[in-house]
């Protein structure tokens, strides 16, 4: 009697497995952070699943991957994985197997990122009572001061400005993040035989 798609053992074999390797990728990079070497790969397990099966499959991984750093780091790790980097993975492999072009997945990961970017920001002040936010943006208007000082500008940088610098901020961020993680997914998917949408020309031309 033949397996269902659903049930195919070789699908939880490679979702477990996958997930696995997300939550250790995860922990590695806690205890050992190398910038953004480890962090691209976060989102693309989760992908991969997706591109070799389906959004169940997907959606598999990141509750295991969540479970699994619940387990080894505590909830609150979880949660930060869970957001935005599990939904990203989900989000890239639906918009990768529909082989949607590069603009449309970056700007999507993107917002997903900067909402998920916020939504820690929030996480974070509730855990510590303290409004993150608010440091933050201390932090952005010394430096706003300093720059506009050494360019021999005496004026205060209006609290709108601020905000808005550092929104602006939170957006190129996720956008450079999303775009490496396109750019190491259209390398190491192709040759694992799962093959995302290729980059523009002009990204093409500069990788050449």
């Amino acid at each position: 009697m033949s397996q269902s798609p659903q049930n195919h053992p070789r699908e939880m074999v490679e979702t477990a497995f996958l997930a696995s390797t997300t939550a250790m990728l995860f922990l590695i990079n806690f205890y050992f952070p190398v910038g953004p070497l480890l962090r691209m790969l976060f989102p693309l397990p989760t992908a991969l699943a997706y591109l070799r099966w389906h959004g169940r499959a997907a959606w598999m991984s990141v509750i295991v991957t969540a479970l699994l750093l619940a387990i080894l780091m505590g909830p609150t790790r979880s949660i930060q994985y869970l957001i935005p980097h599990g939904i990203v993975g989900v989000t890239l492999g639906y918009l990768w197997k529909r082989n949607f072009p590069w603009a449309g997945s970056l700007s999507i990961a993107t917002i997903i990122g900067a909402i998920g970017t916020g939504f820690q920001f929030a996480f974070v002040s509730l855990l510590l009572g303290e409004n993150v936010w608010n440091y933050s943006i201390v932090q952005i208007t010394s430096f706003l001061n300093w720059l506009m000082q050494l360019f021999g500008s005496l004026e205060q940088p209006d609290f709108a400005a601020i905000q808005a610098f550092a929104i602006a901020g939170i957006v190129f961020s996720n956008f450079a993040y999303q775009l490496l993680v396109h750019l190491v997914a259209w390398i190491v998917l192709d040759r694992l035989g799962n093959p995302i949408p290729h980059p523009p020309k002009w990204i093409e031309g500069l990788l050449e």
